[in-house]
């Protein structure tokens, strides 16, 4: 026994990253284990029940769990974790939601239905739960009300028995979408994405960025061909995905609307920005009527690691409805993964960005953290600065202006983004390079003036705020340095490298940099954000921006 993993009866598993076998063996954990801590030679997993649930939702059985820590520990498993794996395992689908015609009644009802009685018995006793559910049809058969399908598996999950949902959906108000392949088709993980989320009903699709989660959404529509309501992040992502229709499908351009801020277009196939829908006036939500505008047979929630909370508490009532989730991570920096599984559904799909690298569809990564100094005086004045303030601090720090210099002139030609937090940061930046900025400030139209020069080479550097995290369309970026982030978000790391993970035209590698202010809290938040990456199997080379001169960079 001579694997690389310790598995421990507190359910962490410890992956030593050296080891020949070690991404064999984080390939096999990844669909049911969650990566907590990342360093340089010892990766620290977390089994949860959640983790769980969503394996077994997406296929994996306990058997497979177990497999999986029995062939790659070094350790004999603790025999009490491999029993809990199982039983956790077990409670997803001993409740079960249905749509069944009971008695003489002339229409089906919503029903709760349990194989073991006495879990019925234990969740009826909640007080959140009694108010969700009617009379008993029998010993192992409650009434629901119909109205409260999303809340009443909410509910199911905190309590510790996640329902599976049976219920079936309406079909919706037809409508004909076919996908236009004269010189395209989908690739095989995406026709199985597409296949996983048709067989399971609703849930979420996991794949890198770059690696065609708008073609899933596409070829989810055609299978449906029903009217569609596409919910996305803003207005810039919004004209993204109708013109990526219009070019992938048989929809013209009469059948697509736009629901923003300067629009609101209803059509068989409506495109809303989560902002307009979350909009509050007066205590009410004036766009909500859009959820009812017409008899809609899917919902796609893009980007649904971002769904705003009012949407959850909308999406509870959309239960009938086919519901579609496409994201790059399922990490929640605000901890609702579990509202994702209950009300959009589970992972139904998730294709390792490894796995999709090798088969030649994302471009391969150098992923590098640069570390700099500060200098005497700034190291004194971070060491007196209140707390809530040192992160902007040592982000912003000066040291790194520099840096971004010499790797912009080191990747000279190459399409690079230079990607910040703060604004006066990325002003000087943007000064000091010459270089075209982009912020929320920056106007739609300017925006994607500024997208095509770029796509089209007519420039070759941007410098951009979080704005550009996500469904930004820039598919021949190859170069991407980060000089400050949301603290420690994963998520924004997860889309920040995507951003240059589309496979290039002459085959050449990505460019990933994340400066990072060291002996300083920026180090700490870097060491958090890189986890989710470290998860995918990409490693950060660190480099001192001393040795830049001399360090190799890998062949591009």
């Amino acid at each position: 026994m001579n694997g690389p993993l310790i598995v421990q009866s507190d359910k962490t598993l410890l992956l030593e990253v050296d080891h020949d076998r070690a991404e064999a063996a984080r390939r096999d954990i990844a669909p049911f284990a969650e990566l907590e801590r990342a360093p340089e030679h010892v990766h620290t997993y977390r089994v949860t029940p959640l983790g769980l649930w969503n394996a077994r939702a997406a296929g994996h059985d306990a058997e497979q769990v177990v497999h999986a820590l029995l062939e790659h520990s070094r350790y004999p498993v603790p025999q009490s974790l491999l029993v809990d794996v199982a039983e956790t395992m077990a409670r997803y689908g001993r409740l079960t939601l249905t749509k069944e015609v009971v008695g003489a009644e002339d229409e089906p009802v919503l029903l709760l239905r349990t194989t073991d009685r006495a879990v019925l018995a234990e969740v009826l006793r909640h007080k959140k739960i009694q108010p969700l559910v009617g009379d008993r049809v029998d010993d192992d058969t409650v009434r629901v009300h119909a109205s409260e399908r999303g809340h009443l598996k909410q509910e199911l999950l905190k309590v510790g028995w996640p329902a599976e949902d049976l219920a079936g959906y309406v079909d919706g108000e037809a409508h004909p979408i076919g996908l236009d392949e004269a010189d395209w088709s989908l690739r095989p993980y995406q026709q199985q994405a597409v296949d996983g989320f048709w067989d399971g009903g609703s849930g979420v699709v996991v794949l890198p960025c770059g690696a065609g989660k708008t073609l899933v959404g596409a070829g989810a529509m055609a299978r449906s061909s029903t009217t569609t309501l596409i919910l996305v992040t803003n207005t810039v992502s919004a004209r993204q995905w109708r013109e990526e229709l219009l070019r992938r499908t048989t929809l013209t351009e009469d059948e697509i609307g736009e629901y923003s801020g300067s629009r609101k277009e209803i059509r068989p196939v409506t495109i809303a920005t989560y902002q307009v829908l979350t909009l509050k006036r007066k205590g009410v939500y004036p766009h909500l009527d859009l959820l009812d505008a017409r008899d809609w047979g899917l919902i796609l929630y893009d980007e649904v690691h971002l769904l705003p909370a009012p949407i959850f508490r909308m999406t509870a009532d959309l239960q009938a409805r086919r519901r579609l989730g496409l994201t790059a991570t399922l990490v929640r920096e605000d901890g609702r993964e579990s509202d994702v599984f209950s009300l959009i559904g589970p992972k139904r799909f998730d294709a390792p960005w490894k796995d999709i690298e090798a088969q030649g569809y994302i471009a391969p990564a150098d992923c590098v953290e640069v570390r700099v100094s500060l200098s005497d005086s700034m190291r004194m004045a971070y060491a007196v600065a209140e707390p809530d303030a040192r992160y902007r601090f040592a982000a912003c720090a000066p040291a790194k202006d520099a840096v971004v210099e010499q790797l912009v002139g080191r990747h000279e030609g190459q399409p690079t983004l230079v990607i910040g937090q703060y604004l006066d940061q990325l002003e000087q930046l943007a000064g000091r390079l010459d270089a075209p900025l982009i912020t929320g400030e920056t106007t739609v139209a300017q925006r994607q003036e500024l997208f095509r020069q770029f796509r089209e080479g007519e420039i070759s550097l941007l410098v951009v705020s979080k704005v550009a995290n996500f469904s930004i369309d820039l598919p021949e970026a190859s170069v991407a340095i980060q000089v400050s982030g949301t603290f420690g978000s994963r998520q924004e790391e997860a889309q920040r490298l995507g951003r240059v993970l589309r496979p290039k035209g002459d085959g050449r590698t990505a460019h990933f940099y994340t400066l990072v202010a060291r002996d300083t809290v920026d180090a700490e938040f870097a060491a958090h954000r890189q986890r989710f990456l470290a998860e995918q199997g990409y490693a950060y080379r660190i480099v001192d921006a001393d040795d830049l001169d001399t360090a190799t960079p890998d062949p591009a």
